[in-house]
């Protein structure tokens, strides 16, 4: 899941994490703001720190996917090539979820203070005000938090995810089977 910072990423991830597990699923949040905190605490927010810092937690994601986790990456992930990268790491089960949102919107919710911050000058490469935020070339699902609620985009993302993992499940016993 990508979008800008405010775009309601966290909040939707948690709000399905809950329902999933609720119904019997293993599953993790690999949140940005709690992966800076402890994995990925020594990078900053360069073009090449964030590509490490995305690369980084899709190796995690890939080995609790390989596990049978349903798990959600909640990552600004500013630019295509990064969302590419992931995919190719992840593989077959990775699934990308643009969370949309306009900057005004974000910057008005600003859940952080991360906005105001910029703003003032103390955060820099903030992305959307002086780091750049690319328009997905290919999402396979797009929640628009501007005109849906959060329990509206997270009951859209359950049901495509429930849609996924069964065709996930079919996919893998027809391999198993040959």
């Amino acid at each position: 899941m990508y979008g800008l910072s405010g775009s309601g990423k966290s909040t939707i991830a948690n709000a399905v994490e809950r329902h999933l597990y609720a119904r019997g699923r293993f599953t993790a949040i690999l949140d940005g703001d709690n992966l800076r905190s402890g994995l990925n605490k020594n990078l900053g927010f360069s073009d090449e720190d964030r590509e490490e810092n995305i690369r980084r937690t899709a190796e995690v994601a890939k080995i609790f996917a390989m596990q049978g986790v349903v798990t959600f990456v909640s990552l600004i992930t500013p630019r295509n090539i990064f969302r590419r990268m992931a995919r190719e790491i992840v593989g077959d089960r990775f699934v990308e979820i643009y969370v949309k949102a306009p900057l005004e919107i974000c910057a008005r919710r600003d859940p952080k203070g991360l906005y105001k911050k910029a703003e003032a000058g103390t955060v820099g490469n903030f992305t959307g005000r002086d780091s750049a935020f690319e328009e997905p070339d290919h999402a396979d699902l797009v929640l628009d938090t501007e005109g849906s609620s959060v329990d509206e985009c997270a009951s859209t993302l359950a049901n495509y995810l429930g849609n996924f993992m069964e065709v996930s499940k079919t996919e893998h016993v027809c391999r198993t089977i040959k």
